[in-house]
């Protein structure tokens, strides 16, 4: 019995030492944009989102996560108090899903899985930052019919300008950690995302020049669905900043596998 005991002792302590440890968990929550439809509101829930992660807690302070998340986002000129926008009348939906590597930084010790006493917080606030990827399609619905941006010349020359449907991605943002036993954790947090491309809502640079002959094409109608045509050739369509960004915020329920198993005695 001692000596189990001694050898239970020594594998804590060793494990402790260079703690590491997995933890796996799902996520819940909403999305949201921030754009050239949305310029001001960078808050504003959009719409339902939900993912996954592995986790690779390396220490009390720092951990590697891998991160895949699926939402929608959205937004539409008419229920915009900016009179410009309101005649612009532009709108957007699209489906985003993300998979970045993040890795978080916590405010205070904490260690999911440890024993009471060995100086780990049951709570603490933490931070993240990563890199990843994310692909998106906007749409919009017209007569009934629902229509694939990206397939009309809504900006540019002709179809061969077309952006690509994915960009890289800057996820950062923060959260709040809890464990709720030793091996549960319920996790809060808000991230925003700069997206590499200013097309996620398919709104980017100007109005392209064969609109004025062909307001009733579907591509120009598609490119400026305004009252009064405002759509003049190479007119400004969209603001001037270079990339749209986009939020996940939600909570998680994660899962920490720990390895260590004493021996029987």
């Amino acid at each position: 019995m001692r000596i189990s005991i001694l050898v239970c002792l020594i594998l804590l302590i060793s494990a402790f030492a260079s703690a590491q440890t997995w933890e796996v968990g799902g996520f819940a929550g909403g999305s949201g944009y921030m754009g050239d439809i949305n310029p001001l509101k960078p808050y504003k829930v959009s719409g339902m989102a939900y993912g996954g992660q592995i986790k690779r807690n390396l220490d009390g302070y720092w951990a590697l996560k891998l991160n895949i998340a699926h939402g929608k986002i959205q937004a539409d000129d008419a229920a915009s108090k900016n009179a410009h926008q309101s005649e612009r009348n532009i709108n957007f939906f699209s489906a985003i899903t993300e998979v970045s590597l993040q890795t978080e930084f916590n405010f205070f010790n904490y260690f999911p899985g440890s024993l009471p006493g060995n100086g780990t917080r049951r709570a603490t606030p933490f931070l993240f930052a990563g890199i990843g990827g994310v692909l998106f399609n906007p749409k919009t619905k017209y007569g009934g019919d629902v229509y694939i941006l990206r397939n009309y010349v809504t900006e540019g020359a002709d179809l061969s300008e077309r952006y690509k449907k994915n960009a890289l991605s800057i996820p950062y943002g923060a959260g709040y950690k809890y464990n709720l036993t030793g091996n549960l954790n319920l996790i809060a947090e808000a991230g925003f995302r700069t997206a590499y491309t200013d097309f996620l809502d398919d709104v980017s640079g100007n109005y392209p020049n064969y609109l004025v002959p062909n307001f009733n094409t579907i591509d120009g109608v598609l490119s400026d669905p305004s009252r009064n045509q405002v759509g003049r050739a190479g007119a400004q369509r969209g603001d001037f900043r270079k990339r749209d960004t986009y939020f996940f915020t939600g909570l998680s329920l994660t899962y920490t596998f720990v390895s260590i198993k004493c021996p029987m005695f």
